[in-house]
């Protein structure tokens, strides 16, 4: 059983007669019945794993590390390289994305324009204008990120007032945290009294503008959406934003309430945003990704983190996340 700490049966047989009886090297081969090549192998690899050290009062006998120490040493060397591995695919997956968004803008012209890829701040702002302009209907928005900067909240008003004039239906879904700044506060509403239907929620996927369900317009990196953006032009993929902007629409609540009130929490259950950083989390993302998809600081994602973790009794992200599927707090935050 402790064969995936790295300790192989014939090392833990030993270690388990150590921790019985402190021994020499003659001790061991007479009460196990091994020859002393194996056992002296064994020894070894113990010795390596900091399971044995020479006896105190006999230094040519050896003892057994306590277990609380020695073993729970492995457990957390063993925990330490599961996470950076799952760091290190989290990485490889957003590789993976970005060769696929690489082929998909080289075959561009192969398949009729599906994807247009925009470069740098300039061309995004450019196209969107142009498709506010050729909007008839509805326009939906995801605004993540949190409080919006001066110049977005500047640029944003006139298409706003542009679409509000000429009766297109707007809804727009910001993050719980933009009510932590009152300029973005003053904003919103200023967006609601030109028509835009203003809701808030815990996180949000990705930046997003889908015109008339025709267009939709998703940054190449969400952890920086000013680098380049995709308009994405095919049915299949508008009808599935679609839908997805729907369920986030359906969860999220009326900027006009104002603040979001939850209620207090009992015993082992969570707060939306206490789910929605275990949900992250529980994806393999980095406190810095979390914090951008809450709308909130590093520090506030880390502190969230670490109430989680002492809720938990967990001293790693990976013991958390065994103690939380235990609990079932898991399959709260993918219900989310």
């Amino acid at each position: 059983m402790l064969e995936p700490l790295g300790l192989p049966s014939h090392v833990s047989e030993i270690y388990r007669s150590l921790l019985r009886q402190p021994g020499s090297v003659e001790d061991l081969v007479s009460s196990l019945g091994w020859r002393p090549e194996r056992v002296r192998s064994a020894l070894d690899e113990c010795v390596r794993l900091n399971l044995v050290k020479p006896s105190w009062g006999a230094p040519e006998n050896l003892r057994a590390v306590s277990p609380e120490v020695a073993l729970q040493a492995l457990v957390t060397r063993r925990e330490n390289e599961l996470l950076e591995r799952q760091k290190e695919l989290a990485e490889a997956r957003t590789e993976v994305a970005r060769f696929i968004d690489d082929h998909n803008a080289a075959q561009q012209d192969l398949r009729g324009s599906v994807i247009e890829r925009l470069n740098g701040l300039e061309e995004i702002r450019s196209r969107i204008e142009e498709l506010t302009q050729k909007c008839e209907g509805e326009l939906l928005t995801f605004a993540a990120g949190g409080p919006q900067t001066a110049e977005s909240r500047q640029a944003s008003r006139p298409l706003c007032e542009d679409l509000a004039g000429r009766g297109v239906a707007m809804r727009s879904v910001y993050l719980d945290s933009v009510h932590n700044d009152p300029a973005t506060v003053e904003h919103l509403r200023w967006l609601h009294s030109h028509g835009d239907e203003v809701r808030t929620t815990v996180s949000l996927p990705s930046r997003m503008l889908v015109f008339d369900r025709a267009h939709a317009v998703l940054p190449t990196d969400p952890d920086d959406s000013a680098a380049g953006a995709l308009v994405l032009h095919g049915r299949g993929v508008l009808v599935a934003l679609g839908e997805l902007f729907e369920r986030v629409w359906e969860n999220a609540l009326p900027f006009t309430r104002g603040r979001p009130q939850h209620r207090e929490r009992g015993e082992g259950e969570l707060t939306s945003q206490e789910q929605a950083v275990l949900r992250l989390l529980g994806e393999g993302l980095t406190d810095e990704v979390v914090a951008r998809k809450l709308g909130v600081s590093v520090r506030t994602g880390r502190r969230i983190t670490a109430e989680l973790m002492s809720r938990l009794g967990a001293r790693s992200r990976f013991q958390a996340g065994l103690r939380a599927a235990q609990l079932g707090w898991l399959a709260g935050a993918e219900e989310e």
